[in-house]
């Protein structure tokens, strides 16, 4: 008895997680895994690679929810200074690949865009923190001139998917620290009023991916095919589905990148808009944990931090299936905690982390 209850007290720390968070993160990895079966048969290992990026993440998840806030708060601004020094190094010695330069080569490739999507709202939160007797206008250009540094630094490699998501989660912890209505206004006209400026900074291929999306059917068989195949398979699916592993669509390969970014449309035609119901139901209780966890934060800092992570998953969410279903341009965006891939799965897991241990701080002043 005594050996059992000293093993419980050292592996408490380890298993302290939110259980709600858990079980929701739970459902949606075994649908993503059940789902990458299918859509990767003609990929071999791929499933199998995907477990080990689980099993990474599920660790990365346990490791972050056990990391006190404080030290989150005391180490924001050396993480944020690490990645933009690593965004510069990529800009002067990254691996160009496929047209992109977005890798360094430090042993084997990193991609420095994808730790600004946590150390950027991190960076944002513990400046609010910090400066949160500072009132007025000059506190939000400041943190929007912090946001630009490395937006712009991960356009330019180019990288418009991440850089989107990196501003997204800057942006939310600039509006949950109180921007006003009058502000967001004004930066909506601003945004509008300098489209022509954007569509001529835009690389061709970034053009020609909103051309599409505009007019799918202009080019069926080129730069149409891919989202007309998706929404095909949607389509397809009707209200229950073909069944698992049953969709022609995506067996008979006529989904590029149906395991990754394009894997909801899979999912929709093998279980139907059933099943693409009660995927929305499982986001939607991913999202509405995260913001209980936020709203009974107890510092600024944690409040806006995990409002700010909540909101990227929802970011991912509505930008993947949004892409697949027409709705939005097509982006590199993965659907969270369902696509094929290591490192946007282990990101996904520090964030879940980083809000359990934000849960568990509050616990703690109980």
């Amino acid at each position: 008895m005594t050996l059992k209850l000293s093993l419980w007290r050292r592996l408490r720390p380890v298993l302290a997680v939110d259980a709600p968070l858990a079980a929701i993160v739970g459902l949606l990895v075994c649908t993503g895994l059940f789902t990458l079966y299918s859509a990767s048969a003609d990929f071999p290992g791929r499933f199998e690679l995907q477990l080990r990026n689980v099993l990474m993440a599920m660790l990365l998840m346990c490791g972050a929810a056990n990391v006190p806030q404080q030290f989150l708060m005391r180490h924001a601004a050396t993480l944020y200074a690490i990645g933009v020094a690593l965004l510069l190094a990529v800009f002067l010695l990254g691996v160009t690949k496929k047209g992109s330069t977005r890798w360094l080569h430090i042993g084997h490739d990193i991609q420095p865009s994808e730790m600004m999507k946590l150390a950027m709202p991190l960076m944002l939160a513990w400046f609010f923190h910090r400066y949160d007797n500072v009132k007025g206008w000059k506190l939000f250009v400041v943190a929007a001139v912090l946001l630009a540094i490395p937006v712009g630094l991960i356009a330019k490699q180019p990288d418009f998917g991440t850089a989107m998501l990196v501003l997204a989660a800057g942006f939310y912890v600039i509006v949950l620290a109180g921007l006003s209505w009058k502000a967001l206004a004004a930066l909506a006209v601003a945004g509008l009023a300098a489209t022509p400026i954007v569509w001529h900074m835009l690389h061709d291929f970034q053009r020609q991916r909103v051309l599409t999306f505009l007019d799918p059917a202009a080019d069926p068989l080129g730069k149409g095919f891919q989202i007309n195949q998706a929404m095909t398979a949607i389509g397809s699916g009707g209200v229950t589905g073909r069944g698992w592993m049953d969709g022609p669509q995506g067996h008979l390969g006529f989904i590029p990148e149906r395991s990754t970014d394009f894997i909801f449309s899979v999912f929709a035609e093998e279980f139907g808009l059933v099943g693409g119901i009660v995927l929305l139901v499982m986001y939607a209780l991913l999202i509405v944990r995260g913001l209980q966890i936020s709203a009974a934060a107890a510092t600024l800092f944690s409040r806006l931090l995990g409002g700010a992570i909540t909101m990227i998953f929802f970011t991912y969410a509505f930008i993947n299936i949004g892409m697949v279903s027409g709705v939005v341009p097509v982006v590199g965006v993965p659907l969270p905690f369902f696509s094929y891939g290591g490192t946007a799965l282990g990101t996904l897991g520090l964030g879940c982390g980083i809000l359990m241990s934000i849960q568990r701080s509050y616990k703690c002043l109980k």
